[in-house]
């Protein structure tokens, strides 16, 4: 009889697919919201890793893009991108060797986040050599933990000492809001918070004399809050916001606020290859395909657990449906009814799909994604920044 409830035939499983419909709504959105409050957009591509969503988001209004690493920005630079941010500060030989080459390539407007002197040492030799000006933002902390340097007199400080480096150009300040937030008027404060420190910042630098053009903040969870304060008049001086994951969306974004779960673009299409236990299906897809995140960091609420096992992803139209383990090549999906009647349960060969956790994870451990529309298979998105990461 063949199986039943197949979809996408096409298709072998498990596959990335990403609604088209959803990813150019949420494209759009961004673009507005900036647009609204008249700040630059852009969008942070670590998510997609792919030069053609980058290209539809600046076709839609993003001055250019913002990437994680060094081999990131080269994929990017690659494919004709020509507006490029490397968004974390980094240091060694070899990536130095890959930004040589991109700050040789005509055309490209080329800017890099740093939070030590001594990045920008080995950046000022190589645009000495290049005989070129590299703008340079310095990444402040404002709470996150990770880069940065705290705001106020430690970012001045750094300023005077970047003063110093010929090839220089400290173009602006930059700062990612990030942290554990559960409610949605916790992420508003946050917004309202970094701003201000942001804002504040620059407005000391300035007072040194370094004419400060970019204050760049405004994560996926943040920004339209951001905006919304600017457009109220609550905060000024922010010039451009850099949301990311949000024009994909994943179970790690609904939870943080950055979007909603009808919203997530992308899903795996996964199939059902084992109904042999009463309690459970086995699907095709395990750790390979979703990379197991199971978003730890929720651990303390009172749905993160069910019999002991954390979601690793949302399965579209069976709530009762957890996928609470994943091997190798295979994932569990538990029924949280067992008694539920046989004509309910899944079937052999059935073909579900799942938001996942970590939308990041999935489409790095791919090399392609399937853009889809009213069911239809309609173009596909080679990952070129896939293997990339340094």
């Amino acid at each position: 009889m063949g199986e039943p409830g197949v979809r996408y035939p096409s298709l072998d499983t498990p596959a990335v697919l990403v609604d088209l419909d959803k990813l150019e709504a949420n494209i759009r959105e961004m673009s507005q919201v900036a647009a609204g409050a008249g700040v630059e957009l852009r969008p942070h591509v670590k998510i997609h890793q792919c030069p053609a969503i980058a290209r539809m988001q600046i076709h839609s209004g993003a001055v250019g893009v913002e990437v994680g690493n060094v081999d990131q920005a080269e994929v990017m630079a690659e494919a004709g991108i020509g507006d490029i941010m490397i968004a974390h500060p980094f240091y060694g030989q070899r990536k130095l060797e890959k930004l040589g080459r991109l700050l040789g390539k005509p055309r490209l407007k080329l800017s890099i986040v740093i939070d030590m002197i001594e990045q920008a040492r080995d950046i000022s030799e190589l645009a000495k050599g290049a005989g070129v000006t590299v703008p340079v933002h310095i990444k402040i902390d404002t709470g996150v933990n990770r880069y940065g340097v705290l705001p106020g007199e430690p970012a001045v400080n750094l300023a005077r000492e970047l003063r110093q480096l010929q090839g220089i150009d400290l173009a602006g300040i930059y700062a990612h809001e990030s942290g554990a937030v559960p409610t949605d008027t916790g992420v508003a404060e946050m917004a309202l918070e970094v701003g201000s420190i942001m804002t504040d910042t620059a407005g000391m630098l300035r007072r040194e004399g370094f004419p400060i053009r970019t204050v760049a903040v405004g994560a996926s969870p943040t920004f339209r809050a951001t905006c919304r304060y600017l457009r109220e008049g609550r905060l000024t001086g922010i010039t451009e916001i850099h949301p990311g994951g949000c024009v994909i969306g994943d179970m790690f974004y609904v939870n943080t606020y950055g979007s909603t779960k009808e919203n997530c673009a992308l899903t795996v299409l996964t199939g059902v290859v084992s109904t042999s236990h009463p309690d459970h299906v086995v699907l095709d897809a395990g750790l390979k395909t979703f990379g197991g995140d199971s978003l730890i960091g929720r651990r303390g609420e009172p749905d993160f657990f069910w019999n002991n096992m954390p979601s690793l992803g949302s399965v579209q139209g069976r709530p009762d449906v957890w996928l609470g383990r994943l091997g190798a090549e295979s994932g569990l999906g538990y029924y949280t009814n067992p008694n539920m009647d046989a004509k309910d349960r899944l079937r052999l060969g059935e073909r579900i799909e799942v938001v996942p956790n970590n939308a990041t994870v999935v489409i790095n451990l791919h090399d392609r994604m399937y853009g889809v529309r009213n069911g239809e298979i309609e173009r596909e998105f080679s990952v070129a920044g896939r293997g990339r990461g340094s």
